[in-house]
């Protein structure tokens, strides 16, 4: 079945840039800035960072990108990164890819915040090239990210509308989200606002409901970055008769209506504790619940290297633990195209192409 699945199209939405690197990437670009690893052995690093990540805390999962932030400093790698992540996409059967990523956390060695989104589009249209080469199909958008505990939020927002010609399709904040609401940055979300520019938010991961409203009221956000803690405001009763009644709250109900998307990641949250509210398996995941009550569930990876993953196999997952048939795969897939930062025309077009591609399958 995994041949099967990977060779599907598919798209993905919630995909960081410095979490998708290839382990003997790091170890080339670690060793010409002179930077230490953990491991100088390709599967031994790969090793490392699941293991390091697989803490069920957002923070210390977060420590690992210490590793690739450092080797992203330089134009040269920013480009070999962006080239493999859109070639790892292709490998894995994405037919469209968001790759987010912080600018701002690539300056130590002198580059601009122009710069550095300059050089990680000319890597993405450098894969995106190479697959076409070969007879492929990939498309990208970047997202460019805020790190939500700094005060860079407006700077960073104007760099995301600046290179909206080139390559950036949308804006997020990201980083250890408890304590650091979105209204922290809401003069630079008014802003993208005015410009009429797409934003996703990552909340409801390392907090709560209150995050995710603060995410639509004062981020104004188009999708929310996992999302998953929105089961915290679903509630669920039996009546008399052993009918299960469910009752969303405000927030659950908001999100619910306007099927604002969810960008969530099974194996991810597992890792950061997302939901250990709920347990510590695979199978505990509330993906089923929400997809079942008629949220607008995605699938994403949201950091490869660090949960050793794919999307080919967080649906192979979702499969085994749920007995999701094919139509359940498409419709996630479908899902995920129509809320992808893109136009109209290109959304359809995805549409179609996701749509042939099962149906063929």
């Amino acid at each position: 079945m995994d041949s099967k699945i990977k060779a599907l199209p598919k798209i993905s939405l919630h995909d960081h840039l410095d979490g998708g690197l290839r382990p003997q990437t790091i170890i080339e670009l670690a060793d010409a800035v002179g930077h230490k690893l953990p491991a100088t052995d390709a599967k031994e690093l790969g090793d490392w960072f699941f293991s390091a990540a697989d803490s069920g805390s957002l923070e210390r999962y977060l420590e690992t990108f210490d590793h690739t932030t450092a080797v992203m400093q330089t134009k040269e790698g920013l480009a070999r990164v962006a080239k493999e992540f859109v070639l790892d996409l292709h490998d894995d059967g994405v037919i469209y890819g968001e790759i987010r990523w912080a600018p701002e956390q690539h300056l130590r060695s002198g580059l601009s915040l122009d710069d550095t989104v300059e050089a990680v589009q000319d890597g993405l249209e450098q894969g995106m090239a190479d697959v076409e080469a070969k007879g492929g199909f990939i498309r990208t958008g970047q997202l460019v990210t805020a790190m939500r505990h700094a005060d860079r939020g407006m700077e960073i927002a104007e760099l995301a509308v600046r290179h909206r010609e080139n390559g950036v399709v949308g804006f997020d904040i990201a980083g250890a989200e408890k304590g650091f609401l979105p209204v922290r940055h809401k003069a630079a979300f008014d802003y993208l606002a005015e410009q009429f520019f797409p934003v996703t938010v990552h909340a409801g991961e390392g907090d709560g409901v209150e995050s995710i409203k603060d995410a639509i009221v004062s981020g104004r956000a188009l999708r929310i970055g996992h999302g998953v803690r929105i089961i915290e405001d679903v509630m669920f009763s039996r009546t008399e008769g052993d009918t299960d009644l469910v009752v969303l709250g405000e927030v659950a109900e908001w999100v619910h209506d306007r099927q604002i998307a969810l960008e969530l990641s099974p194996s991810s949250n597992l890792q950061t504790g997302a939901i250990s509210m709920l347990g510590d398996q695979f199978s505990d995941h509330p993906f089923d619940i929400l997809y079942g009550l008629g949220f607008k569930v995605t699938v994403n990876t949201d950091n490869r290297l660090m949960s050793r993953t794919s999307l080919t196999r967080e649906l192979e997952l979702l499969m085994s633990n749920f007995g999701y048939s094919l139509a359940d795969l498409e419709h996630f897939q479908l899902n995920a195209a129509e809320s992808a930062f893109q136009a109209l025309d290109d959304r359809e077009e995805l549409i179609d192409m996701i749509s042939d591609g099962f149906a063929n399958a």
